[in-house]
């Protein structure tokens, strides 16, 4: 027998309806009541499409309100004080959203208990993804208990609706390794008080005659720590001696298993899952270590995490040995290679597509009929299965054959690339000279990541530009009167270093990508990056480059209307890379170096037009490094050299700032130096500076502006919490390469904070200044 299965579904809907219900709710627009009521009719309604799918284990308790993560710290009680919990009993939405976004000090706030200043969660990335979660917070002392059974609770829910789903938990192991404890404490000398909660759990849900349990342990793909190996053991004969009669599904996706692999097999679980697309390298070695037949084997052929069509015939091939390799069709599941969180719902809503790549694509709706088939040809024979394969083959000889898709020019101007051209001319010593000859800037910079409000009259704007109902000469006047209130707004804030604000921009990378050749982009392509934030990525479909300048007349306004320097402001090629859905059939170091060349031009046009500080955003630096070590060393190698391509080509005397957001630093630090940028911004308001204890531990050459504001949350710090947290940056860093900014740009605020909170950031820089007179 085999199964179609499905390891989690997008949450936020074909027209990110879980985005407008959460934010109509924050708005005081809808109360809970009707916000739950939303979130529940949209669960039931993707169930139900899956159902009609034909997949025959469909997930649930996969598509919480805000992150999974976060959902799950609450649900076992690993909330810190000051956020309205009182140790016991379900945990209200307010406490859930403080935590999420940080307390506003309001009145129901209050009412709740929740303190007035209780910071935001620190969010990082979800292993090497660009979804992000909010880190829980523990310590020594923390207790857990099962506040609401909510996998009951949803598996109920479903079954009502005459649907057996099979509940998602996040392993216990990795719910530990994924939090951080705020006392120097071990995070997995807390399992044993986890444990019994997990047990209650599945207690649960075995009693209300739940069959399967996806149980999702993805640190077996990394390099597991001390400790972590002992208590994956642990956790699994605790989990499944909990409720022996429900079957635990082990799933591990984003990598092989690798040196893990025969720790995987001896865990007490009911079925494998494997990530065959990015760890296919695992399956010879399950088969050959003779995986029992009595365990379920999950074959994840279905890449979870880009939008190219499945190579069908490929696949089938791959399950046919399988099959054959455990002695027939049995027990074996076709799925997915993880969670289909990180790809659009349906390609079918993309009318506006060249009708070639379109057919190339597909979303979640259309990876479920590839499973689906699989399914049917391992159940039925190939036959069964011969319109679909002859589709996939078709589209498959299409895309190789257009001729669009490769572009000589483009391949002859990389192979051209020679060394020098990834380096600057003087050493950081020197340009920090001449640069600060050029600017005459205070010291304790101050300036801002890049953008501001995204405000809904420039929505509404853009959306009657898009709609042909505004021309472009009144939708040009109407972008430079944004950009000219916002430069005369920072000069009278007293800010040093401008930004023009991106009023023109609609996202940070498609707004090059609709510029440069080999993009392509959707109309309702969006993924969750966290929240209700969500991203429309582009599609690199063929070979990158540049045919116009793409931000130069806009820097040329924006410089024109003040005598203080406005930075340029690009996005880098890895996060051009990272943040867009790749071509598979080139290596992405390649794509990344044609992004580079492309930037490269950009960089240069707008020095010779008088730009003195050129910011090159690189948030995604760190989501690409290769969860093993073994690995990172190449990938880190070739991604400096692609920053250093697109930004080495100015003179001493033209500063190149970077930015790079919500990452841990301290592995990666070394690649961050070699990068060479004149200046990093990052993120350290959530974290207390505590991400510069690299930069302590490390002697990093080159300037820092460490965030002092917190821009993910709606809470606004006064000037004396931002000043306390310069001071302790000023500890490590010298003065004279401390910059001071947010953490990161301004988009998804509203400016009710961010003029406070800019003024603020002002007041603190000047504060620093004072005291070392």
């Amino acid at each position: 027998m085999s199964i179609a299965a499905n390891l989690g579904f997008p949450r936020i809907g074909r027209r990110r309806e879980l985005k407008a219900a959460l934010e109509a709710f924050w708005a005081g627009q809808s109360d809970e009541a009707v916000l739950l009521a939303r979130a529940a009719a949209l669960r039931g309604g993707h169930q139900a499409l899956q159902g009609a799918c034909g997949i025959g284990h469909i997930p649930s308790h996969d598509a919480p309100l805000y992150d999974h993560v976060l959902d799950h710290a609450t649900m076992l009680g690993a909330i810190p004080a000051g956020y309205g919990w009182r140790g016991e009993g379900p945990v209200s939405l307010a406490t859930s959203f403080a935590l999420a976004r940080g307390a506003r000090g309001s009145e129901p706030e209050r009412a709740r208990g929740i303190a007035a200043d209780a910071p935001a969660l620190e969010m990082t990335k979800w292993f090497d993804t660009n979804y992000h979660y909010l880190v829980p917070r523990l310590d020594a002392d923390t207790r857990f208990v099962l506040t609401e059974n909510r996998p009951l609770a949803l598996y109920a829910e479903a079954l009502a609706d005459g649907r057996r789903t099979r509940p998602v938990l996040l392993g216990p192991v990795t719910f530990l390794l994924l939090s951080k404890t705020v006392d120097g404490s071990q995070a997995l000398a807390l399992l044993p008080r986890l444990l019994p909660v997990y047990a209650e759990i599945l207690r649960g849900l075995a009693a209300a005659g739940c069959a399967w349990v996806q149980v999702d342990e993805p640190v077996l793909a990394t390099d597991l720590p001390p400790g972590a190996a002992d208590a994956l053991r642990l956790a699994w004969r605790s989990m499944a001696g909990a409720a022996p009669g429900l079957n635990l599904l082990l799933a591990s996706y984003f990598g092989p298993l690798g040196d893990n692999l025969e720790l995987a097999l001896s865990l007490p679980s009911a079925g494998l899952h494997l990530d065959l697309v990015r760890g296919a390298a695992d399956l010879p070695a399950v088969l050959a270590a003779g995986l029992p037949r009595d365990r379920w084997l999950s074959c994840g052929v279905v890449d979870g995490r880009n939008v190219w069509r499945t190579d069908l015939r490929g696949a089938f091939r791959t399950l046919e040995s399988v099959a054959q390799a455990r002695g027939g069709a049995g027990r074996l599941m076709v799925s997915p290679s993880c969670s289909l969180l990180h790809v659009p719902v349906d390609v079918g809503q993309e009318d506006g597509l060249d009708p070639a790549l379109k057919r190339s694509l597909a979303f979640a709706v259309q990876k479920l009929a590839e499973v689906r088939a699989l399914t049917l040809g391992l159940e039925q024979g190939e036959g069964a299965i011969a319109d679909a394969l002859g589709a996939s083959d078709a589209a498959r000889a299409a895309r190789k054959s257009d001729s669009r898709v490769s572009d000589p020019a483009v391949a002859a101007r990389l192979a051209a690339v020679a060394p020098e051209m990834l380096q600057r001319g003087a050493p950081y010593a020197r340009r920090a000279t001449a640069q600060a000859a050029r600017l005459a800037l205070p010291v304790f910079p101050t300036t801002s990541i890049g953008s501001w409000p995204q405000t809904a009259e420039i929505r509404q704007a853009r959306a009657a530009h898009g709609r042909g109902t505004l021309d472009d000469a009144g939708y040009d006047a109407f972008l430079l009167a944004e950009t000219e209130a916002a430069i005369r707004w920072q000069e009278e804030a007293g800010v040093d270093v401008l930004v023009h604000g991106e009023f023109e921009r609609n996202d940070m990378v498609k707004y090059f990508g609709e510029q440069l050749a080999g993009y392509a982009f959707t109309r309702h392509g969006w993924v969750q990056s966290y929240g209700s934030r969500c991203v429309a990525p582009p599609i690199i479909w063929g070979d990158v480059s540049r045919p116009a300048p793409m931000t130069l007349a806009w820097w040329q306004r924006a410089q024109a209307l003040t005598a203080r320097p406005v930075k340029g402001m690009l996005t880098g090629p890895v996060t051009m890379l990272h943040w867009s859905f790749v071509r598979d059939d080139l290596p992405r170091d390649v794509v990344c170096r044609q992004i580079a060349l492309a930037l490269r031009d950009e960089v240069a046009e707008l020095e010779a037009a008088g730009c003195a500080i050129i910011q090159i955003d690189e948030p995604a630096f760190r989501e690409g490094l290769p969860l093993r070590r073994a690995e990172q060393t190449n990938y880190l190698r070739w991604a400096v050299e692609c920053f250093r391509l697109s930004a080495s080509a100015v003179a001493d005397g033209t500063q190149i700032h970077t930015h790079m957001c919500y990452a841990e630093f301290n592995d990666i630090i070394g690649a961050i130096a070699a990068m060479d940028a004149d200046a990093i911004s990052i993120e350290t308001a959530r974290s207390r500076m505590e991400l510069l204890e690299a930069f302590e531990s490390f002697d990093y050459p080159n300037a820092i502006g460490p965030g002092v504001w917190d821009i993910h949350s709606p809470r606004v710090p006064d000037s004396a919490e931002m000043t306390a947290l310069l001071r302790r940056a000023a500890a490590r860093i010298p003065a004279e390469r401390l910059w001071v900014n947010p953490d990161c740009g301004c988009k998804t605020r509203g400016w009710a904070e961010v003029r406070p909170a800019m003024a603020h950031v002002v007041a603190a820089a000047r504060q620093l200044r004072a005291e070392l007179v």
